[in-house]
């Protein structure tokens, strides 16, 4: 490895290093500010810091791509994002539904109780 690409991995690094700490940054400044709940930000929080990780330790996505059987480490970069990103869209999707779930309940009782308005 010659020294210009030993540069350009190391830019890389930092890059992936100040991504990872502003991503974390600013959920939490979400969360400070009341507009982001703590329980959608665990994960979003996890994310973060596990890119942190793997940026700090740019041997742990070595080691994982081998692990996986994945021949070009930043594949396996995008495999990660895209499993952390499946479940928060699973968790999303079983918050939509308990919401959807409860307006339902809101609704029908409204109307129960228009009716016994009426009726009274």
């Amino acid at each position: 490895m010659n020294d210009l690409e030993n540069v350009q991995v190391f830019r890389i690094q930092i890059l992936a290093i100040v991504g990872s700490i502003l991503l974390i940054v600013f959920i939490l400044e979400l969360i400070r500010r009341k507009r982001l709940k703590e329980e959608f930000s665990i994960l979003w929080l996890g994310m973060g810091t596990i890119f942190l990780i793997i940026s700090l330790f740019r041997g742990l996505l070595d080691w994982f791509s081998v692990l996986v059987g994945i021949g070009y480490p930043p594949a396996a970069l995008f495999l990660i994002l895209i499993i952390g990103l499946m479940f928060i869209l699973i968790h999303f999707s079983v918050a939509i539904s308990e919401l959807k779930e409860a307006n339902k309940k809101l609704a029908q009782e409204l109307g129960l109780l228009r009716r016994q308005m009426e009726e009274k």
